[in-house]
């Protein structure tokens, strides 16, 4: 019987795989917040739109839709790790259109212009305190702060300064815009709101605002009462919103300024060297009664 042939086998030589070019662009998380800035950019246009067309109700919502994407851009770029300098210069863009052009050029259809060449100068005074509020938050990103600064906010926001300033609006849809649309409310009013923007004044930034566990359940209450009240009475909630961060603003200054004193009491503290107990020379004993101490214990030991 014959025994079987095993035969080696034969190994062929496996062709090195070329590697596939990756595609080059911007990925979805790079894209998406900047899809965001450009919606909001689209709604501040609108906002325009509907002014020319004197259409105020939907004019505000458009600023709202615009600050609500705003919101959101920033946040999802730091949740997807997209941040990108050229996402931060069309944000910048965006804001100045949304909340610096186009509160401004709404208000002057709606109130400004009857007060002349002095409402023509105070809807130009905003938008361009807007524009310079905006390249001072651009010049100071690589700014170190320390812990404690990055809750707060230098001046009022752009969004937050255009909601201001469309507040006599606001409140002119509910109580009629004879009071409230009156010149002489309007102009002092728009250039007070531009000034805040420029301003120095340390604002809540609630970006690191975490709530504490006893207070989830009432602030999830609080939400969804904030939610029926848009829904019932959105004018009034939008301008009692308004009116609570206006009343917000002193508490933020003395908040920061007490974190601010903590901490350079602090650093004061790590900065002073230790002093040193320093032992009179009288208290020091001297060689010789050194001496006879030693000499009277080892004759009571003897």
């Amino acid at each position: 019987m014959k025994r079987p042939v095993f035969k080696p086998a034969v190994f062929r030589k496996r062709r090195a795989r070329r590697p596939h070019p990756r595609l080059k662009g911007l990925s979805i998380n790079h894209l998406l917040p900047n899809v965001l800035t450009v919606l909001a950019l689209c709604s501040g246009l609108t906002a325009i739109r509907f002014a020319m067309h004197e259409r105020w109700e939907q004019a505000v919502v458009c600023i709202v839709i615009a600050a609500i994407f705003d919101a959101l851009d920033g946040r999802i770029a730091r949740l997807l790790n997209g941040q990108s300098k050229f996402g931060a210069e069309l944000d910048s863009l965006s804001d100045v259109i949304s909340f610096g052009v186009a509160p401004a050029f709404m208000m002057y259809l709606w109130a400004l212009n009857g007060a002349g060449s002095l409402g023509w100068i105070a809807a130009m005074a905003y938008a361009v305190c807007a524009a310079l509020r905006l390249a001072r938050f651009n010049s100071r990103l690589d700014v170190d702060l320390p812990p404690w600064a990055f809750n707060y906010f230098t001046g009022v926001p752009a969004p937050a300064g255009a909601g201001l300033a469309i507040l006599p609006m606001v409140i002119g849809f509910e109580a009629g815009p004879d009071i409230a649309g009156h010149p002489a409310v309007v102009v002092p009013w728009t250039l007070a709101m531009g000034g805040l923007m420029v301003s120095t004044l340390p604002t809540f930034s609630f970006k690191g605002m975490r709530v504490p566990t006893q207070y989830v359940v009432p602030g999830l209450v609080g939400v969804g009462l904030l939610a029926a009240s848009l829904v019932s009475q959105p004018w009034w909630t939008l301008a009692f919103l308004g009116l609570a961060y206006l009343a917000s603003l002193p508490f933020s200054v003395a908040q920061f300024r007490k974190l601010q004193q903590a901490a350079l009491l602090m650093k004061e503290t790590e900065e002073t060297p230790a002093e040193e107990t320093v032992v009179p020379a009288s208290d020091v004993p001297s060689s010789s009664q050194t001496a006879k101490t030693a000499d009277v214990t080892k004759t009571a030991n003897d």
